[in-house]
């Protein structure tokens, strides 16, 4: 839980997680004020299942997982969050490393700490190839263009509300995360890299890599958003 005058939201974007949200959520409960389910247009009970975990959805109707990070951070303003940890809905992380991630930005004080998946600490199953691939191209892109050393684009990541506010963020779909790094790279904050396990999907289907549309959209949009990020640096 947040220290006095700290307040902690949780961030979760889902689309049709009714398997696995209510355990997302009550293992985030513990570790900060607010968790906050934002529901991307689901079609199943997601939103009333998260409700009733304990969390306040926030309805974001219009697809695409930027969409959702930035409803969620819209709310998160209004509440006058002070951190912001985002999370995925399909019980891929592990809570106990939200909490280290969280203790780990009150100790440094930097501005953001990613939690970065490594093979050591995946579950057997826990990534698809497609998925593998995705996570090591866009950080050696970004490598190459910019000089940015990340080794992950980390659906787990813990920023200071204000910090994030400032990058001015609007990508509205899977390139969401990667504008997040650039800009962060770009704006000099201080980021930290954790290691921290991958587990296996607990129910439901991937958006993104469970179907040929959805890892094709992806790779087009990262090649795409490293390039724009990229030729913008050099004017």
């Amino acid at each position: 839980m947040a220290g006095a005058g700290i307040l902690r939201v949780a961030i979760v974007p889902v689309l049709d997680e009714e398997a696995t949200i209510a355990t997302t959520v009550r293992g985030l409960v513990p570790l900060v004020d607010r968790v906050l389910v934002v529901d991307n247009g689901s079609t199943d009970r997601t939103a009333a299942i998260a409700a009733q975990a304990g969390a306040t959805v926030v309805a974001e109707p219009r697809r695409g997982y930027g969409r959702a990070c930035l409803a969620g951070m819209a709310h998160a303003a209004k509440l006058g969050a002070d951190v912001v940890l985002f999370a995925d809905g399909d019980g891929s992380d592990d809570p106990a490393d939200a909490a280290r991630l969280l203790a780990e930005l009150d100790r440094t004080g930097v501005e953001l700490v990613l939690g970065v998946r490594t093979r050591a600490l995946a579950e057997e199953g826990s990534m698809t190839p497609v998925q593998r691939f995705g996570n090591w191209l866009a950080p050696a892109l970004i490598r190459v263009a910019l000089g940015a050393r990340y080794h992950d684009m980390p659906p787990l990541k813990a920023c200071r509300r204000g910090a994030l506010d400032a990058l001015g963020l609007t990508d509205t779909t899977y390139g969401f995360t990667i504008e997040l790094l650039i800009k962060a790279h770009r704006a000099r904050l201080r980021v930290i890299e954790l290691p921290v396990r991958c587990r296996r999907r607990q129910g439901g289907q991937s958006k993104v890599s469970g179907t040929l549309r959805g890892s094709t959209r992806a790779a087009a949009k990262i090649l795409w958003t490293v390039a724009t990020h990229a030729a913008a640096s050099r004017r």
